[in-house]
């Protein structure tokens, strides 16, 4: 009787899911495993707000097994000692588990095949899991191992073949093995977490994804950075933890609608980022391209950047938002990032760890990699690009709406003199002037 283990990592869904799929189809019975890592739980970006996340994807994954006949099986500890400790209690075959990028993901992935092969148990990695393209599949004429720039990227990406989404398994037949309680988020990270995040796994990325097809995705291509009305799909916490597949969701976009265009993009821009992390690992920390930059140590900025009081509202707004719901716009996330690195010169990797300590979607590829891109060292064309936060803030909420939502001390402020308190006189005992020049903007 063949036994197989689906060890889940950053794929927490039944569907499309060819770590679930392939286990269901070789073993006569399947564990479906999640470890709860302690090397990564002890890791310096431990996020509250990515623990109560995973603690509710957990929950409606393991809803989602039970409603087929399974469940899911939780452990604690180093994952390459869990899995080995499982293999052994089930006599299992074989492991599958999802390819991944980062060092760390790569590491483990040696490690597990070398310890499981101890006991003549294979481990099976499968591409296009995590991302709707395998890194590795679309490589650039040149000979290099990945693409530098994002456009001739997507034009091979639109055009790539892409497997056909995966129908969950019908039924799910288990061995017997005993499992840890399903963890909450308290257990998973202590601290503070966003008080108005919301939470979800498989169900409820599945309804919001239903929800964003059905309507809202037509005007993506024209109002996505219209910071007021909020026209995002919020779907990408669900992709980063797994809970909606990337495949499926780039599957189910029309792409020859602008709207179905505009948002395959930014699912192409993922897909890049993983694409370079693979190439280039160190690049999570070491700028990918260097450049004579002369970052400024200012304690007192960064705070004032973190808390939301800069004195530019456009940014603020940003960064109360970021603290209140763990997520923020693109375009927030651009404004504030570029504000840090290119007004206030401070070092991208200050903002990248207070992004991993909030942002409820934050992962290593995308994140790391964004703030390069906006610093100027890493992927893009022009590296000395600077987004004015005066010029953002009137042509992405031009009548103060969304700054109003985030900062009530200029609730008060008709229109668009609350983009520019300083020019209204505002008492700085109330909001703070501006933390730098502002003669100009």
């Amino acid at each position: 009787m063949t036994i197989t283990i689906a060890l889940f990592t950053h794929d927490l869904r039944v569907r499309d899911n060819p770590v679930l799929t392939a286990a269901h189809r070789e073993g006569v019975t399947v564990v479906p495993l999640f470890v709860v890592d302690e090397r990564i739980l002890s890791g310096r970006h431990v996020s509250p707000n990515r623990a109560r996340f995973l603690a509710a994807a957990l929950g409606e994954l393991d809803a989602e097994l039970r409603a087929i006949g399974g469940r899911l099986v939780v452990r604690r500890g180093e994952v390459v000692d869990e899995v080995d400790r499982v293999a052994a209690e089930v006599h299992a075959d074989s492991v599958h588990i999802a390819a991944d990028v980062s060092g760390y993901s790569r590491g483990r992935e040696d490690a597990l095949r070398e310890r499981l092969a101890r006991r003549s148990c294979l481990l099976h990695t499968h591409t296009a899991s995590i991302t709707a393209v395998d890194p590795e599949e679309l490589l650039p004429s040149t000979g290099r191992d990945h693409f530098a720039v994002f456009t001739p990227y997507f034009r091979r990406w639109a055009q790539a073949h892409r497997r056909t989404p995966l129908r969950k398994p019908r039924e799910l037949a288990m061995p017997r093995i005993t499992s840890a309680p399903l963890p909450e988020a308290a257990q998973l990270c202590a601290g503070a977490s966003s008080p108005e995040l919301e939470v979800g796994g498989e169900t409820t990325g599945r309804k919001l994804l239903r929800d964003w097809l059905a309507g809202p995705i037509a005007d993506y291509y024209r109002r996505s950075d219209d910071l007021a009305a909020d026209m995002t799909s919020r779907l990408s916490p669900y992709l980063h933890f797994g809970c909606v597949s990337p495949v499926e969701l780039v599957h189910r976009v029309d792409l020859s609608t602008e709207g179905g265009h505009a948002f395959a993009r930014q699912l192409a821009w993922r897909d890049f980022h993983h694409q370079v992390l693979a190439a280039r690992p160190d690049a999570a920390w070491r700028p990918y391209r260097d450049r004579p930059i002369a970052w400024r140590d200012d304690p007192r900025a960064v705070a004032a950047w973190r808390a939301g009081r800069t004195g530019f509202p456009i940014v603020d707004a940003g960064m109360r938002q970021l603290r209140a719901q763990g997520w923020m716009p693109g375009r927030a996330r651009l404004i504030a990032a570029s504000f840090l690195v290119k007004s206030l010169r401070v070092d991208w990797r200050i903002g990248a760890s207070h992004f991993l300590r909030w942002l409820v979607d934050a992962d290593i590829a995308n994140n790391q990699l964004n703030w390069q891109w906006v610093a100027g060292t890493g992927t893009d064309t022009r590296p000395n690009r600077v987004l004015n936060p005066v010029r953002q803030a009137e042509r992405y909420d031009p009548d103060g709406v969304y700054v109003r939502r985030w900062i009530p001390e200029l609730a008060d402020l008709p229109g668009r003199r609350a983009l520019t308190p300083w020019r209204a006189n505002v008492d700085p005992a109330d909001y703070p002037a501006p933390i730098i020049d502002c003669v100009g903007m």
